[in-house]
This record gives C-alpha cells, sequence and structure tokens, in this order.
C-alpha cells in the first residue's frame, strides 16, 4: 500500500471516528490550504519512512508508535512490526485494527502499552523508527543504549523528528516548560512514576553528537529537513512544488535550514 492510498483510507477512518479527529485534525482545516499542509507534512514523513525500509519482510519496531498509525501502514506492507506506546491513544488500537483489516492482513502487528525502559524483549530488529518521541526519551543516553542493543547489526534507526534549532518551536515550548525540559510524571494504568522529556527537542548537531557517544552514527545523507513553508503559501503553490522546493532550499540557505524548518528526518546506524 502506497501512502497517498493509506492517507485517502486514513480520513474515511477519521470521519467514521471522532477520538481520532481530535488528533489527526485533517477534517477540521479551516480551509483547503490548511488541510494541504497537514497533508504534506504527514505524507512527507510517511513517505520518508517508506523509502528507508528496504528489506522486505522486515522486523520493526515501532518505539512510541502513538495511535498506532505507522505501525499499521507497515504491517499492510507486508512487515512484522512490534510498536510500544505509553499514552491514552492506545484505548483506540482495538477499534483501528478493526477498521484495517479490511485492507490487508494485520496478523504479524504486535502494540503493548510499555514504556521503553520496560520492554523485555530480546528480539534484533531491521529498523526502528522512532517518530516523534526522542525528544520524550530520559534518560536520553540509556534510551538510546537500549534502542542499539536491538538493533542487528546492520539495522537502522529511522528518526522522525522536530527542529530544536526552529525559532518558533523554541519560543513557543519556552513559553510553555520554561527551562523545564525534563520531567517527571505519573501513569495511571501501570501505576507507576516515569522521567520524560518535556518537548526536549534538540538541534541536528547536537543529535550528531549524542548519538556519535552512544555509539551510533548519523547518516548525514539520509538528511532532510521538512516543513518550511505555512499554509499562506499553498493558496499560491500545488503540494507537489512546494515539497519540492523545500527539499530544494535546505540545501542552499543555511539559515532557513536551521532556524525556520520544523521537522527533520535521519537515519542512523550503530559505529
Amino acid at each position: 500500500m502506497e501512502p497517498q492510498q493509506f492517507f485517502d483510507l486514513l480520513l474515511i477512518e477519521i470521519a467514521q471516528n471522532p477520538d481520532l479527529r481530535k488528533y489527526y485534525k485533517f477534517l477540521d482545516a479551516k480551509n483547503q490550504s490548511v488541510f494541504n499542509f497537514r497533508k504534506n507534512y504527514f505524507l512527507q514523513r510517511l513517505n520518508y519512512i517508506h523509502k528507508s525500509i528496504k528489506k522486505d519482510a522486515a522486523q520493526i519496531w515501532d518505539c512510541g508508535c502513538g495511535f498506532g498509525t505507522t505501525a499499521i501502514f507497515l504491517t499492510l506492507n507486508g512487515h512484522n512490526v512490534y510498536a510500544n506506546t505509553l499514552e491514552f491513544y492506545y484505548e483506540q488500537i482495538p477499534k483501528r485494527l478493526k477498521y484495517w483489516e479490511n485492507y490487508g492482513n494485520l496478523n504479524s502487528l504486535n502494540i503493548e502499552y510499555l514504556d521503553l525502559f520496560d520492554i523485555s524483549t530480546k528480539k534484533l530488529f531491521n529498523y526502528i523508527i522512532v517518530q516523534d518521541t526522542f525528544h520524550h526519551l530520559e534518560p536520553i543516553d540509556k534510551a538510546l543504549a537500549i534502542i542499539s542493543n536491538s538493533l542487528q547489526q546492520d539495522g537502522e534507526i529511522i528518526a522522525i523528528e522536530e527542529n530544536g534549532n526552529n525559532i518558533f518551536n523554541r519560543f513557543k515550548n519556552y513559553i510553555k516548560r520554561g527551562n523545564n525540559r525534563i520531567i517527571e510524571i505519573y501513569d495511571e494504568k501501570t501505576k507507576k512514576y516515569f522521567t520524560m522529556g518535556n518537548e526536549n527537542t534538540r538541534p541536528l548537531k547536537l543529535w550528531i553528537s549524542i548519538f556519535k557517544n552512544n555509539g551510533l552514527k548519523i547518516n548525514t545523507e539520509t538528511i532532510d529537513f521538512t516543513r518550511l513553508f505555512l499554509p499562506l503559501f499553498y493558496y499560491f503553490m500545488s503540494n507537489e512544488k512546494l515539497v519540492k522546493a523545500e527539499s530544494k532550499i535546505w540545501k542552499k540557505i543555511r539559515l532557513l535550514r536551521n532556524y525556520f524548518y520544523f521537522g527533520i528526518n535521519f537515519t542512523a546506524r550503530k559505529i
């Protein structure tokens, strides 16, 4: 299943499930330009993951899977997927699986309500996807050790992250949490306290350093900055032209790349 086909089916699911609508705001967009803006960002990230997985029937761990959307997509594409989450999203999983079973076999998907540091599986994975999750994992060195030890020797980490240098997000996050980047939360379901990053986003340069210190190397050839253009631009240019423009601009203009792109994707391997 291609990302665009999956997205079209996702819109139908959202229309049928009000609980998803609160999170995936596609159907509540004020106008077509806002809808296209949100759609582009979703598809850019899903396409990045889809293209980064080179092996057939791969063993994949979706770390911090949220509603399980990416895990479902990958399973429908013939992969064996283990996923974990530690949020209220988990309650939606059975209903979601019932919907997506109409479009493919989901027997090779296993989703658990578990914190990263409580996972006991000894399985080794071809790919570990960490999407919108790295800025929540603390202590980061301990988290990376677990992830690295769960990789096959030639395995890859696929990271989808916020750009920690983006000036808009930095301002928003500072107003929201100040310098309180690491917090402790209590989870009612597990009756346990957890340490987590409080939107603890980081710039690429710092990620490169952190990964290196943990025996991992980010492949610079796979780095991709996304989401530069705000909804206003979608009035004047097509989705395709904007995506192509974004992919070219960050490679040429360092100022925009470092401080105005909202998202960053990259892959990493063991050194």
